[in-house]
């Protein structure tokens, strides 16, 4: 039982909000390493996301926000 647990653990807290904030299911990129490597990328702005205390939300909004403000966006990152 706790292994099923932990497993829908991580389903909800990454896989969902991938599929969700960053559409992830819906990408139409299959040639090459471009699938791997932009996975990375959603992986790393999600981390990054999830650390930011500084904003109050959810991670689509947030994500939103960094798109909208380059202040936040440095913010976001570089913090």
């Amino acid at each position: 039982g706790e292994a099923v647990r932990n497993h829908w653990g991580i389903e909800n807290s990454v896989h969902w909000v991938l599929d969700i904030a960053f559409r992830e299911d819906e990408s139409r990129i299959r040639a090459g390493h471009a699938p791997e490597n932009l996975a990375a990328l959603r992986h790393i702005a999600l981390n990054l996301l999830k650390k930011d205390k500084s904003f109050k939300g959810s991670i689509k909004t947030k994500r939103l926000n960094a798109a909208m403000d380059v202040e936040y966006l440095q913010e976001v990152v570089f913090s």
